[in-house]
C-alpha cells in the first residue's frame, strides 16, 4: 500500500474508535481482517498512525484546530511514516485509494507549532477532567510527565535468574540492539521502533521457550524487587493475575520458601501454569480463584503480602494510548473501593513485624498516597516503611527521587525514570 492509502485506512480505523467507542486493537483487527489484501508491513505502519494519533490527540487536535479522525491521521503520520510536508502533499492526490489533497487549513496546521500557553491537558496529552490530578500529583512537572506517557514505549525484558544470566538474553537479542536497563539489575531494553518499523515479536525467540527471560516492564521489576521476596520466606501474592511479579518474586527466592498465588478471577489467573512451567519455578502455590476460606484460613502466616491492585492503568498509556480517552470519572471511583477492599482483605494476612506492599501502575495520587493514607488511618497496627531503605537493601545504589516528591513512597513515571508509571508503598506491621 502507498502512504496515501495507508492514512486512508488509519482515518478509518480512528473514526470506527471515535464512533463505536471501542479499544484501538480491535478496531485494528477487524480492518485487517476485512482487508485481506493488506501486509504485515501495511497493518504495522496504520496501526503505527493510530496509536501515534492516540498518544498525542489533544495536541495534535490543538494544532489542526479540530480532532476529527483525519486531522489527527495527517498530524501523526509525518514521524509514522518518515515523510516530509511535502511528501504528504504528494501523496494526498486524491485518488481512488489515496486521500483528498490537504487543505490550506491542513497544511497550516501541520506547520504550527505546540504553544507553552497552551491548557496543561494539551500540553500533557491529558483528558481535561484528569488535569487538576495531574498538577496535584506532580506540580509544575505535570505536562513533562503527561507528555512522558505520551511516547512509544521500549520493550523491556526480566532475566530469570534460575535459567540464565542477562548477558546471555543480551546476546540473544543483540540484533535488536538491545541494552541494559538503567535501574533494574535484571533488565534488558530493547528500544522502540521509529517511524513505522515494527517491534520483535520477542515471546517468538527460542531464548522465550527456554525460560531464559519474561516480558516485564522495568517499573514492574522494581516493584517486584523492593518488595524483597528472599529466601525460605513465606510469600502471598494478592492480586497476582497472570504471575508477572510472582515469576520474579520466585526467583529472587531461589526457589525456596513459597509463594501462594492468588486472584479473584479465574480467567486473569488461567496463564500462569504455564509460565511457571516455563520458567522452572517450584515454590508457588497457585490458590483457587476467589477461595476466600483459604485465605482467611492463612491470616497472620505471611513475611510478605504484595497487592498489586487493580487500577486505571495510567502508567501505561503509552503503552495503551487509547485507554486514557475511554477512562471515565466512574471508572476511577471503582477502581478506588476495589483498591480500598483489596488493601482491608490483604491485611489480615501480613504475620507481625512482616510487611504489606501495595503496588499499582497508575500515576493518580487518588489510586496511590491516598489510598496509603486511608489505609493507614484505619489500620494503626501498620505504618510506613521508608522505600528507599528497601532500595539500598534489595537493589543497590542510591535511590531516585519519587516522581512525586514523596520521600517514603516511590512513584515511577516515563519522563522521570525511563519505565511505566509504578507506584509503591511498604507498609510494615508492628510486632504485638
Amino acid at each position: 500500500m502507498r502512504p496515501g492509502a495507508r492514512i486512508r485506512a488509519a482515518i478509518e480505523v480512528l473514526e470506527d474508535i471515535a464512533v463505536n467507542h471501542r479499544p484501538a486493537s480491535t478496531a485494528l483487527a477487524d480492518w485487517g481482517r476485512s482487508h485481506r489484501f493488506a501486509g504485515s508491513g501495511d497493518r504495522t505502519a496504520i496501526g503505527t498512525i493510530v496509536f501515534d494519533a492516540l498518544r498525542n490527540r489533544n495536541s495534535f487536535a490543538w494544532k489542526m484546530r479540530t480532532d476529527a479522525p483525519r486531522a489527527l491521521a495527517l498530524a501523526a503520520a509525518g514521524e509514522a511514516l518518515g515523510l516530509s510536508l511535502e511528501d504528504l502533499q504528494r501523496n494526498a492526490d486524491g485518488s481512488e485509494y489515496s486521500i483528498a489533497p490537504l487543505s490550506d487549513e491542513e497544511v497550516e496546521g501541520l506547520n504550527r507549532a505546540v504553544s507553552d500557553e497552551v491548557p496543561l491537558e494539551v500540553a500533557g496529552d491529558l483528558p481535561e477532567w484528569l488535569a487538576a490530578s495531574f498538577e496535584k500529583t506532580f506540580g509544575a512537572r505535570a505536562g513533562e510527565e503527561g507528555r512522558g506517557l505520551s511516547q512509544r514505549a521500549p520493550i523491556d525484558l526480566r532475566v530469570n535468574a534460575l535459567k540464565a544470566t542477562r548477558e546471555k538474553v543480551l546476546k540473544a537479542f543483540e540484533k535488536f540492539a538491545a541494552v541494559p536497563t538503567a535501574l533494574s539489575p535484571l533488565g534488558v531494553r530493547i528500544p522502540p521502533p521509529k517511524g513505522a518499523a515494527k517491534s520483535p515479536n520477542v515471546e517468538a525467540d527460542t531464548a522465550h521457550g527456554k525460560g531464559w527471560f519474561e516480558v516485564q516492564d522495568e517499573g514492574s521489576q522494581l516493584a517486584a524487587l523492593i518488595a524483597g521476596a528472599g529466601p525460605r520466606e513465606q510469600v502471598l501474592d494478592f492480586c497476582a493475575g497472570a504471575g508477572g511479579k510472582t515469576l520474579a518474586m520466585a526467583a529472587g527466592m531461589q526457589n525456596t520458601g513459597q509463594i501462594y498465588a492468588y486472584d479473584s478471577s479465574r480467567s486473569q489467573l488461567r496463564p500462569i501454569f504455564e509460565r511457571l512451567k516455563r520458567a522452572g519455578v517450584r515454590n508457588v502455590q497457585v490458590m483457587e480463584a476467589g477461595d476466600e476460606e483459604m485465605l482467611a484460613n492463612l491470616a497472620g502466616r505471611f513475611d510478605l503480602v504484595l497487592v498489586d491492585a487493580p487500577c486505571t492503568g495510567s502508567g501505561t498509556w503509552r503503552r495503551r494510548p487509547d485507554a486514557k480517552w475511554r477512562l471515565k470519572p466512574e471508572a476511577l471511583e471503582l477502581r478506588i473501593a476495589e483498591q480500598r477492599a483489596a488493601l482491608a482483605s490483604a491485611a489480615p494476612s501480613v504475620k507481625p513485624g512482616g510487611r504489606l506492599v501495595y503496588v499499582t501502575c497508575s500515576v493518580l495520587d487518588e489510586e496511590n498516597g491516598g489510598q496509603v493514607a486511608a489505609f493507614l488511618a484505619e489500620h494503626p497496627e501498620f505504618s510506613l516503611s521508608p522505600v528507599g531503605e528497601h532500595w539500598v537493601a534489595r537493589i543497590g545504589g542510591a535511590c531516585p527521587v519519587s516522581a512525586d516528591g514523596a520521600t517514603e513512597t516511590m512513584l515511577l513515571t516515563p519522563a522521570s525514570h525511563g519505565t511505566d508509571g509504578f507506584f509503591i508503598a511498604v507498609l510494615k506491621r508492628q510486632v504485638d
